[in-house]
């Protein structure tokens, strides 16, 4: 529980005060440090599980692939993997292909990770698909990209979610007109984005925030907020990542877009209505950009306030302008 809601930490001295360990308890913690992105920490306690004569089973596995994943720790990731089949004799079911596919993916091995998914027992489904489409994306590989964007798009032809990757397939490359394309086929499907949204709770109560959304009773303070900050942190390096904003803008316009992210808007009104020194924990409905990741960072260093961002993949936390990722997510 403590590590799903990103108190890693108070996991761990409950699991360690535990007088009986089970497998089921390992298995758990694991886990949790796969969640939070902390691979060496995770493989440490996955070797000690052995060791004590207890036996991973196929959900300690996704855990520790998980874990090997977040952290970059690809030969360990292929190994527990070949082990899991050669050692353990279990046989990988689609959740582990997913963590290997996405795996390789981020770290760019993209064409490993496409002849894993041909030599799969099963059909890989959609979520295999968009990992290693993102990577496609994120390395720059049309080639291998638009193939995989028309697999996916076969297999699942009415998520908006799909048509958003291969559009920022496209606009990655400055494909602005095969951009146009895709969101004049989304409008023609009547398939809308998934709006960016976070929130944080303050005293009991969960306040939300979705992107470039002024309707917020103290919009006025939260913009005023960003705005002091963005200029604390450019004193120390901070430079607007533009690159994470996938429209054909000008620079100016693409500054603008990011200083709206949800992320942001939350960050600041837990600045503005928590107390100093408290933790603040935000949670986001998407994966958190490369901009909003760098400004976490600094603004963590500039106000000395820790800042734990629970996205859709994964736990951040940010302290002293460092990231628990180690800038790799």
């Amino acid at each position: 529980m403590y590590a799903k809601i990103g108190s890693i930490e108070q996991s761990r001295r409950t699991f360690d005060g535990l007088v009986e360990k089970d497998a089921v308890s390992w298995t758990v913690m694991v886990t949790g440090y796969g969640l939070h992105g902390l691979g060496k920490e995770a493989i440490e306690l996955f070797e000690a599980m052995q060791r004590k004569g207890l036996k991973p089973d196929r959900y300690t596995f996704i855990g520790i692939l998980m874990a090997c994943n977040h952290a970059g720790l690809v030969e360990e990731g292929l190994k527990y993997f070949s082990e899991m089949q050669s050692v353990h004799k279990i046989e990988p079911k689609l959740e582990h292909y997913a963590c290997m596919v996405d795996m390789l993916g981020r770290a760019g091995h993209l064409d490993h990770a496409a002849s894993l998914i041909e030599n799969m027992p099963d059909e890989p489904d959609a979520g295999i698909w968009g990992s290693l489409l993102s990577a496609c994306r994120t390395y720059g590989n049309m080639d291998l990209g638009e193939k995989i964007s028309k697999k996916l798009l076969d297999l699942e032809p009415n998520k908006a979610e799909h048509y958003v990757l291969v559009s920022n397939l496209f606009a990655g490359s400055g494909r602005w007109d095969d951009v146009r394309k895709v969101r004049q086929k989304m409008r023609e499907m009547g398939l809308v984005k998934d709006p960016g949204s976070s929130w944080i709770e303050v005293r009991g109560k969960v306040y939300n925030f979705f992107a470039s959304d002024d309707t917020h009773p103290e919009s006025k303070e939260i913009r005023k907020m960003w705005r002091e900050l963005e200029e604390k942190i450019r004193g120390i390096g901070f430079v607007p990542d533009t690159g994470s904003v996938l429209h054909e803008l000008d620079e100016g316009e693409k500054e603008e877009l990011l200083r709206g992210h949800s992320e942001k808007l939350a960050i600041c009104f837990g600045l503005l209505k928590m107390t100093k020194g408290s933790i603040l924990r935000v949670c986001k409905n998407l994966r958190i950009c490369h901009d909003c990741h760098n400004a976490a960072k600094l603004v963590s260093k500039v106000m000395q306030r820790q800042i734990i961002v629970r996205d859709n993949k994964r736990f951040y936390h940010f302290r002293d302008g460092l990231c628990s990722c180690g800038d790799y997510w």
